[in-house]
C-alpha cells in the first residue's frame, strides 16, 4: 500500500490511522533517511492514542516507553547502534515478549537480533512531502 503524504500533518494523520488498525501486539519496522518522517509518524500514532506530551526521537536514549490506557508502546531508534549485539545487552527480547506495540527506526542496525516484523513502513522524501509504503508481513 503506497500513499503520498504532502506534509507533516498528513504524516501524523497516517500514524493516527495506525492507532485504529494495529492490534495490541505488533512490531513495526520504520525505514527512511534522516528527516523522512519516521518520528512524525509515531507522534501521530501517539496523539491518536491520547498522548499529549512531547514525542522525541529516541536517537540517544535508544528507546522511549509510553503507557496509554494500559497499552504499552515502545519507540526504538537503532541509528547509533554500533553492533547489533548491543540489543542483547539492553534485553530487547524482553520488550517483544510483552503485549505491546513496538516501532523500530533503523531496523537494519539490529539484524540478527530482531524478530520478523508484522508491518514494514518505508518513508521516502518526495517533492515537498513523502511517500509511505506499507507492507504487511504477518497476519497478526
Amino acid at each position: 500500500m503506497k500513499t503520498y503524504l504532502k506534509d507533516t500533518e498528513a504524516t501524523e494523520q497516517f500514524g493516527a490511522k495506525l492507532w485504529e488498525e494495529l492490534p495490541s501486539k505488533c512490531l513495526i519496522f520504520l525505514h527512511g533517511d534522516l528527516g523522512a518522517g519516521k518520528t512524525t509518524l509515531v507522534r501521530g500514532f501517539l496523539r491518536a492514542a491520547g498522548y499529549t506530551g512531547a514525542v522525541k526521537s529516541p536517537t540517544y536514549t535508544l528507546v522511549e516507553e509510553y503507557t496509554i490506557d494500559g497499552r504499552k508502546i515502545f519507540h526504538f531508534d537503532l541509528y547509533r547502534v554500533a553492533d547489533p549485539e548491543e540489543l542483547e545487552w539492553i534485553g530487547i527480547r524482553d520488550y517483544f515478549d510483552q503485549d505491546c506495540i513496538c516501532f523500530i527506526e533503523w531496523p537494519d542496525m539490529g539484524k540478527g537480533f530482531l524478530p520478523e516484523p508484522d508491518r514494514v513502513i518505508s518513508l521516502i522524501k518526495e517533492r515537498e512531502g513523502r511517500s509511505a509504503d506499507m507492507h504487511f508481513i504477518s497476519q497478526r
